[in-house]
């Protein structure tokens, strides 16, 4: 079966991929569960923050900076300015899905990277929303089994940190956000940001880096705007330059 509009993607290819990315993501929350009982959350508390909040680079930022030692509102608040994103994403989904007005509410907490994503790469309304729920549907229903997998079975496994479990969810959200990258001014915050995060890292309480680090995008656009004049002027002044057709 084809989407509705014609040249559309068929429905199979669209939830075969989304199904990809929802089971690939979704088992990576067996290492949010580890590493979140790893640093010192209860089981109700990391099960409750895969359900309520369910938003992978988030949580492993809050309860990496707990388990660094960083005060809670430093690492609420590292988590939350990662959170807002989520936010702007909304705001091209809702155009692309136009959902019901009594759906979206729901339709909200599914909005993060992985289903933003495939979403995005879908090229007709109807594959956009079919691809958008099998991915929201897969990832949340496995993310949270699995976180809970996670906390419980996190004393067998003993050392989160001896197994690399921790860079699990990172390593996936960075996999999915690389070909994304596709300008000069995305591709220099991602670094700038990278570079602010991890340099500061040895110098700054725990959740401190992610906040700087953030700095990174309004710095990037305010370059940019001041460069955005001068490349016109230079333009204009081109244009207006007086040339000889002999």
């Amino acid at each position: 079966m084809r989407s509705e509009e014609g040249g559309g993607k068929p429905d199979a290819a669209v939830v075969r991929d989304a199904l990809g990315v929802g089971v690939a993501v979704g088992l990576s929350g067996f290492a949010f569960g580890v590493t979140s009982a790893g640093s010192g959350l209860t089981v109700l508390q990391t099960c409750a923050l895969s359900l309520l909040v369910f938003t992978g680079a988030s949580q492993f930022a809050l309860v990496g900076a707990l388990a660094g030692g960083g005060n809670p509102l430093t690492a609420a608040a590292g988590a939350f300015f990662l959170g807002v994103r989520n936010a702007f994403y909304g705001l091209r989904l809702s155009q692309l899905l136009a959902l019901p007005r009594a759906v979206r509410p729901f339709a909200a907490q599914w909005v993060i990277d992985e289903t933003t994503a495939v979403a995005l790469a879908q090229p007709t309304r109807r594959s956009v929303r079919i691809g958008f729920t099998v991915t929201g549907l897969t990832l949340y229903v496995l993310w949270n089994l699995t976180t809970l997998l996670g906390a419980v079975g996190a004393e067998a496994i003993g050392d989160t940190d001896a197994w690399g479990l921790d860079a699990a969810g990172p390593a996936v959200f960075l996999a999915l956000l690389a070909p994304m990258l596709k300008t000069t001014t995305e591709r220099a915050v991602a670094g700038a940001a990278v570079v602010l995060g991890l340099g500061l890292l040895p110098v700054l309480p725990a959740g401190v880096p992610v906040l700087v680090a953030a700095l990174a995008a309004p710095a990037a656009l305010y370059i940019e705007g001041r460069r955005a004049p001068k490349s016109a002027g230079r333009m204009k002044a081109d244009n207006d330059a007086p040339r000889d057709d002999r």
